[in-house]
């Protein structure tokens, strides 16, 4: 279908962009857009700007963040001694949204997967084994997805810890192989992550 305008043609192909939305849902949104205010149309348009201008990521765990520390990472409440490791941003909030993990995370910024040319070095593995190094780290959770690419990570970064006094755990298995986390309900997710296991464990158990 051929729009009257090619202003709003271009806004309607933004949106379509984006993932899981179609051309419909787009021109839903573009047209929600029309019925704003002229005030509120031009928020919503410099909320993107900014956001895209002055978003940066935590320099300790990776998390999108508003200033060098984000809000987990420099909370007083948090459990430093615990890092929970997640694929993306995603995952992150997950796993928040259990409100049962109170330690902290490592964004890893996606798994190893060398048909898409994802390799070791392109992920975020030399901080998280720098903090691994701290000696106020006791524990490390790999919280990826139940897939072989997020399985493969889970198995080079315990390989890359076996040297750190550290425990090691792993989810408990209540999320489905082949499983994203981001899929998975808050409930599930809970218990998986109170039910986690030391990674050695999950390795014979997947097995």
């Amino acid at each position: 279908m051929e729009l009257p305008s090619k202003l709003l043609e271009k806004t309607v192909s933004y949106f379509e962009s984006l993932p899981g939305v179609g051309r419909r849902t787009a021109l839903r949104y573009t047209l929600e857009l029309l019925k704003m205010s002229p005030d509120d149309a031009k928020g919503f348009g410099q909320a993107i700007c900014k956001m895209v201008d002055e978003l940066g990521f935590c320099e300790v765990c990776h998390n999108v963040s508003d200033g060098p520390k984000c809000q987990i990472c420099s909370h007083p409440k948090r459990d430093q001694s615990t890092i929970c490791v997640v694929e993306d941003l995603r995952d992150l909030l997950a796993i928040e949204g259990t409100e049962q993990y109170y330690g902290t995370y490592h964004v890893l910024g996606g798994v190893i997967s060398p048909l898409d040319g994802i390799s070791p070095s392109d992920l975020h593995i030399e901080t998280l084994l720098d903090r691994a190094n701290m000696e106020s780290t006791k524990e490390i959770i790999f919280a990826l997805p139940a897939t072989m690419e997020g399985d493969t990570t889970s198995f080079y970064l315990y390989k890359r810890l076996l040297d750190h006094e550290i425990k090691v755990t792993s989810l408990a298995r209540g999320v489905a192989i082949g499983n994203e986390l981001q899929y998975t309900d808050e409930l599930t997710l809970g218990r998986s992550l109170q039910g986690r296991l030391p990674y050695e464990s999950s390795m014979r158990s997947s097995g």
